[in-house]
């Protein structure tokens, strides 16, 4: 199929654009100009683009080609919806997970004395504060059914019920929620808590 579209180089003749960048005036050392003429100037391949549709240019000393993505070999795996708690019993667990760490977070924070430690739970989001030391944030996710942590140790992670083991994981590194919060606070606060 040949194409009807002027070759590059008939237009810039047409156009009457010099062939290098020196002989720009001032009146053409506009940007908007100066983008045309690397256009212009540009080599495109126009077989390759006809025979297997792949446009190419080629500006100065760089090349642009779009080609397509083999994004079918790196597609995230499908989720199981069927496997997804129902909202009421998300909402069961997670409430009670977070009012169960809020107890226990006070407790710790009486046996701990240092500045800066609070405790804050509102709009279905826990905050423990722990100073300069960082703040923790665990807030639930409906729609996804998980419950999200932001930790100053570990970063961020998302956790999803798991039925089998009865607790909040991590599927990323199968961390337990719980043992999580166990682990940092004795390595942040220099005391133990049982959260178990």
């Amino acid at each position: 199929m040949a194409s009807k579209l002027l070759p590059l180089r008939s237009l810039r003749r047409l156009l009457k654009i010099p062939l290098s960048p020196s002989s720009f005036t001032a009146r053409s050392s506009s940007s908007t100009y100066r983008s045309l003429f690397y256009l212009l100037r540009a080599s495109t391949a126009l077989d390759i683009f006809e025979n297997t549709r792949i446009p190419c240019y080629s500006v100065a000393s760089r090349s642009f080609c779009s080609r397509p993505s083999n994004l079918d070999d790196e597609s995230p795996a499908a989720i199981d919806y069927s496997s997804l708690l129902q909202e009421d019993e998300f909402h069961r667990l997670a409430d009670s997970t977070i009012h169960d760490l809020q107890e226990k977070f006070e407790e710790y924070g009486d046996s701990v004395e240092f500045d800066g430690f609070d405790i804050d739970y509102g709009n279905e989001v826990l905050t423990l504060k722990l100073g300069n030391l960082g703040t923790y944030v665990l807030n639930k996710q409906t729609p996804n059914r998980q419950l999200w942590l932001s930790s100053p140790v570990s970063g961020p992670a998302r956790f999803d019920w798991d039925k089998n083991a009865q607790a909040w994981i991590y599927r990323r590194n199968k961390a337990n929620l719980l043992k999580v919060f166990e682990s940092e606070l004795e390595q942040l606060c220099g005391e133990p808590i049982n959260l178990t």
